[in-house]
């Protein structure tokens, strides 16, 4: 539980019990995200601020363990991933098919409300059943721990358009960048740079499917002015959207997915319109979740980006090993490690 900036507690805490249309899951694996981190140091994530105790983490899997009335379809011991989001299902952006949109949406360990909307670092969780997505016979769960990031990185690329033959940019090579590299060459970019500020990033990059590999700050912004066709901008920084928009050539396009300082960000606004670059949001997922678990189960191994693990106990030790980009990249939490596949220990 996050208390207070730089502070995380590991407390007991009621053992819930599933409701009608509800499932309760022993949590296996939790991952340790982006936004994690910025509660974890800074008490907010984006334009959320935490004001009460937060239980973090949103990717989450593991095993059913007890099922509500009226639940039909799962059954106890099935190894399930967690769709973090809940939606309203009736304002405008729900009934147009962009639930990943509402407003109203409670997404796990979010501050987006009050009260926040408590996380999935817990030994066991309760979530309406339509939220467990039955995992492919054979997906261990720790490769199912990356579902939920992959499914961020995917969206982005299919907010990215036709990517057939193109050449694509990647900044930021951290776990959704180099997701995005792998969702790319699924998609058939026809050259993919990746671009960060450490070797040890590049390198799992490359491993995810990268052609070229770019130190962001030893490289002159000209070098590849021009030369990209679509870039995906997943550092979350001033710095990597300008790159981006120097990179594309006119008429080029650009998904911003890395989710930028509060507040006001300085871009390179004369040419975005000189170059007239469509330049697109790109907001979590929704409908993907199920094709981004097949992608994991099937054509893309995410295993390289998975650094270090630690148990539940070692939670504060793991938030700071995350935090250094030099050695890490998903650190995974153990919440119950016995819940695990033999062949994920």
């Amino acid at each position: 539980m996050k208390k207070a900036s730089g502070e995380l507690v590991v407390e007991q805490r009621p053992q819930p019990e599933p409701a009608e249309d509800e499932v309760a899951i022993d949590i296996a694996y939790g991952g340790i995200c982006g936004s994690d981190l910025h509660y974890f140091h800074d008490g907010a994530a984006g334009e959320f601020t935490i004001t009460e105790p937060l239980v973090l983490g949103h990717e989450v899997v593991g095993r059913i363990a007890a099922l509500g009335t009226g639940v039909s379809g799962l059954e106890i011991g099935q190894p399930v991933a967690v769709h973090p989001a809940e939606v309203c299902g009736e304002c405008p952006v729900c009934l147009e098919g962009q639930p990943h949109l509402c407003r109203a949406s409670r997404y796990l360990g979010s501050a987006a409300h009050t009260p926040h909307i408590q996380g999935g670092f817990t030994e066991q969780l309760v979530v309406a059943a339509e939220r467990a997505f039955p995992l492919p016979p054979g997906m261990t769960l720790r490769r199912a721990a990356l579902a939920e990031p992959f499914s961020v990185a995917y969206h982005a690329v299919r907010r990215a358009g036709d990517l057939a033959g193109t050449t694509l940019l990647v900044t930021g090579a951290g776990p959704i960048g180099s997701l995005a590299v792998a969702a790319a060459k699924h998609a058939g970019a026809g050259t993919v740079i990746a671009s960060d500020l450490t070797d040890h990033a590049l390198g799992l990059a490359e491993q995810m499917g990268a052609d070229i590999l770019v130190r962001a700050d030893r490289s002159e912004p000209h070098e590849l002015a021009g030369q990209i066709d679509v870039a995906i901008e997943a550092s979350g920084t001033a710095a990597g959207l300008n790159s981006c928009i120097r990179a594309v050539r006119p008429g080029g396009r650009i998904v911003q997915v890395g989710i930028l300082p509060p507040g006001t960000t300085a871009i390179l606004g004369n040419a975005l319109v000189n170059k007239e670059i469509q330049l697109h949001g790109s907001w979590r997922f929704h409908t993907e979740f199920a094709e981004a678990i097949a992608l994991l189960a099937s054509d893309i191994d995410p295993e390289p980006l998975i650094s270090h693990e630690f148990d539940l106990v070692d939670a504060e030790l793991a938030f700071r090993t995350a935090s250094d980009r030099s050695t890490a990249s998903k650190v995974l939490l153990r919440m119950n490690p016995e819940v695990a596949d033999s062949s994920d220990l």
